[in-house]
């Protein structure tokens, strides 16, 4: 179980309805994944594969979350390790950080949450792909690494939801995506959020950013009923 090049997340989670939806959503963000569903399926991943992050369940039919963090742990692997649990007294969250967890979440959660906290996490080991750090659309250009957005080669000055609003339609290119999606993409980990009505405004301000007529938009396009699309221009 010692660190290695690796690409994938190990979740651990014994509740069948959650794991397939978690996976769809893991993979949405662009991350291959692996599901155990016990104690020793993880500990036969473990030794089979190595990961960039581990979600971790505690309570679990033949153990617990913390005997597999515990054990990676001792084996000299640094790799992120984040607790998804219904457990929520401070004695386990203690337990489970002192044991060498990265970070825990309490069920119910929300989905936009879970991802801001796992790409916090990879950032912080370092795991996070240097590849990946411009996104481009047309005359549209993003600098993660700065989080400056150019149009035609000219800065635009947009605020922190127009930013992410933007990266997400830019990360799923032709992509629908409905109004909830987008919702839960913008939760971010310190509990803010952005409801029904500020999307809207977030999407007339973007719009009025980057398209060349925002009554008539080019890029940022409205699926009536559904949600919104980025179309991507042909170059």
């Amino acid at each position: 179980m010692k660190n290695k090049t690796c690409t994938k997340i190990l979740l651990l989670e014994d509740d069948p309805g959650l794991t397939e939806g978690l996976v769809y959503a893991l993979n949405r963000e662009g991350f291959r994944t692996d599901t155990a569903q016990t104690v020793a399926e993880a500990f036969l991943c473990l030794e089979k594969s190595c990961y960039q992050l581990l979600i971790l369940d505690i309570t679990l039919p033949d153990g617990t979350g913390y005997e597999v963090c515990e054990k990676v742990r001792k084996s000299g692997n640094s790799v992120p390790i984040l607790f998804l649990t219904a457990l929520d007294e401070e004695v386990n969250i203690i337990r489970g950080l002192d044991g060498g967890g990265d970070d825990y979440m309490v069920k119910p959660f929300r989905l936009g949450e879970l991802c801001s906290r796992i790409r916090a996490l990879l950032r912080r080991n370092g795991t996070v792909s240097s590849q990946n750090t411009f996104l481009h659309s047309g005359p549209l250009s993003v600098d993660l690494t700065a989080g400056k957005v150019t149009l035609n080669g000219r800065a635009q000055e947009l605020t922190q939801g127009e930013y992410r609003l933007l990266c997400l339609f830019l990360n799923h290119p032709g992509q629908l995506l409905t109004r909830n999606v987008i919702l839960d993409a913008l939760w971010d980990g310190n509990g803010n959020f952005v409801d029904d009505n500020t999307l809207s405004v977030y999407i007339r301000r973007l719009r009025e950013k980057i398209e060349p007529d925002p009554s008539d938009p080019r890029y940022l396009l409205t699926v009536r009923g559904f949600g919104y699309r980025w179309k991507e221009e042909s170059e």
